[in-house]
């Protein structure tokens, strides 16, 4: 009798769980090549093979062997995946999304051009109008959700005026990505887009969107504070910036960092003086390119995080002499797309191969030969993904477990350059690319299906009027004058504009480094 109750029991309990997942809607990934998931006992990557993924509404329900005869809820999509790597999805814990008309315009740009150029403070806030930046933030995601970046932390000083931050804050919404929203505050000391919009009127703002705004009803999108002002506005205005972000419990803070001759100094250290490091909330530092070895130990004790913008960095030239020091606190970001690869993958990678050589080099100026590998494929992974959701508090983010929210991606195994594979983690992460990304999953919901983006209306409407604002904005860029940049470097006494080195490619009295027209010059568009 007690053994027939039990079974009874055990029966209701398993047609509730069915009945909840088919309420919720279900799919299985059935009978991957491999999952890449995580070992929360041994802190390490976990490789299954041959082994099926459940999802039930938001959730990773169940991943458990492929021939095991596991029950599935009533009306469970079955998906195929012989052959197939599914992998938790990337998290970038640094970006500028709404940069995205500017795409190819800074291909040769550096940090001190940028500033003037391209930045926050730049023509930008006179020029673009809300549907540009609308359009610019949600082209931006649909890049990162077509190359697997499921979480994107976007540091959104496109706060001109109160049109312009609800249309990126809107777009983000739309796009169906995992999205921190940074409301960005600045001292914004000319004209913007409509007129003055002073930190009063940004406090209201802020104020608005926290308590009213759409992202209260979207189960993917949050709202953050983006502040760079730490060292250079008044004591009463940085307070001001601490109470809201405590008072509004924002889901993250951000902040730039460089450091060193750049100055832009809003530090570990500059914040723990101000007693907002220790906190509750998320703190994320982006480059950190000169930390010290104090900020190091602050970032420990209290549980904050950098971000990690490898070819941002490069491309750039702010540098990132300590980052290799403090990894076991850093994430990787992208920072702005419009100059180069919008997916964490070649980020990791980059990274990957410069802290190898980095650490192998130090070795090599010995005179003496290294025998191991100073990082490995695991450890540039789990800096792609679960450091990403630590960086947010978000340990249900970045990792491929039960109970974790279904953010994942679906790698074909099968594909030309990823064909052969024995280790998947280093197929994903040194022979993958883009086009070989066929499903793409944020919070239960296809985002990619099949290899082509899933999302709300008509991409291809979508498409056609971001280029007609990215051709306005274009043309005015290509008859501004580059910035004339000599003298005194204006953020640090004592450093001067110097020029780099100019390589040269050619033999011969040129160098390679130009070319002789632009779209714009030619006096007409081209078709895609």
């Amino acid at each position: 009798m007690v053994w027939l109750l039990k079974v009874a029991c055990l029966l209701f309990l398993q047609l509730l769980y069915c009945g909840t997942c088919a309420a919720q809607g279900s799919t299985l990934f059935q009978d991957a090549a491999a999952v890449i998931s995580f070992n929360d006992s041994t802190q390490s990557v976990q490789v299954f093979y041959n082994t099926s993924v459940l999802i039930t509404g938001d959730t990773i329900a169940s991943i458990f062997p492929a021939a095991d005869n596991f029950p599935l809820p009533v009306n469970t999509s079955i998906i195929p995946a012989q052959g197939k790597i599914i992998s938790p999805g990337f998290v970038d814990t640094h970006r500028h999304l709404w940069q995205t008309a500017f795409k190819t315009l800074g291909s040769n740009t550096s940090l001190a051009e940028y500033f003037g150029r391209y930045g926050e403070f730049s023509l930008t806030k006179t020029v673009y109008t809300p549907q540009d930046v609308y359009l610019g933030q949600l082209t931006g995601i649909y890049e990162s959700l077509n190359a697997g970046v499921t979480s994107i932390l976007d540091h959104s000083h496109h706060t001109w005026s109160t049109e312009t931050a609800l249309a990126g804050l809107e777009a983000s919404i739309d796009s169906g990505a995992r999205v921190w929203w940074c409301y960005t505050f600045h001292n914004l000391t000319n004209a913007t887009w409509v007129a003055s919009y002073d930190r009063e009127a940004q406090v209201n703002d802020f104020l608005s969107l926290s308590q009213n705004g759409p992202w209260i009803n979207s189960s993917v999108v949050s709202l953050g504070l983006a502040y760079d002002g730490w060292t250079v506005e008044s004591p009463v205005l940085v307070k001001q910036i601490m109470d809201l972000a405590v008072s509004q419990n924002v889901s993250a803070v951000t902040t730039h960092y460089l450091g060193g001759p750049w100055n832009y100094a809003n530090s570990p250290t500059v914040l723990n003086n101000l007693g907002f490091l220790n906190i509750s909330i998320p703190i994320v530092f982006s480059h950190a390119s000169y930390m010290t070895v104090q900020d190091a130990a602050l970032l420990r004790s209290t549980n904050q995080y950098i971000s990690i913008t490898a070819e941002s960095e490069r491309h750039y030239g702010h540098g990132d002499p300590s980052s290799p020091y403090i990894m076991d606190h850093a994430s990787l970001g992208i920072d702005t797309h419009f100059t180069y690869s919008a997916d964490i993958i070649t980020q990791a990678r980059l990274w990957l191969q410069t802290v190898r050589l980095l650490f192998y080099a130090q070795v090599l100026g010995n005179w003496q030969i290294a025998p191991n590998n100073p990082m490995s494929v695991n450890q540039a992974f789990l800096l792609a993904t679960r450091a990403g959701g630590l960086a947010l508090r978000r340990p249900d983010i970045g990792v491929l477990v039960e109970g974790a929210k279904a953010d994942i991606v679906v790698f074909d195994g099968t594909s030309p350059n990823m064909l052969g594979w024995a280790d998947p983690v280093a197929a994903v992460m040194l022979h993958s690319n883009v086009g070989n990304i066929e499903h793409v999953l944020v919070d239960g919901q296809f985002r990619k299906r099949d290899f082509s983006l899933v999302v709300p209306g008509n991409y291809s409407q979508t498409a056609k009027d971001f280029m007609a604002s990215a051709r306005r904005i274009q043309s005015i860029w290509e008859q501004t004058p580059l910035p004339v940049l000599q003298g005194a470097w204006p953020y640090q006494a004592g450093v001067n504009y110097t020029d780099a080195i100019t390589v040269n490619v050619l033999d011969g009295s040129s160098n390679g480094y130009s070319r002789d027209s632009s779209w714009y010059e030619s006096g007409s568009d081209f078709n895609y």
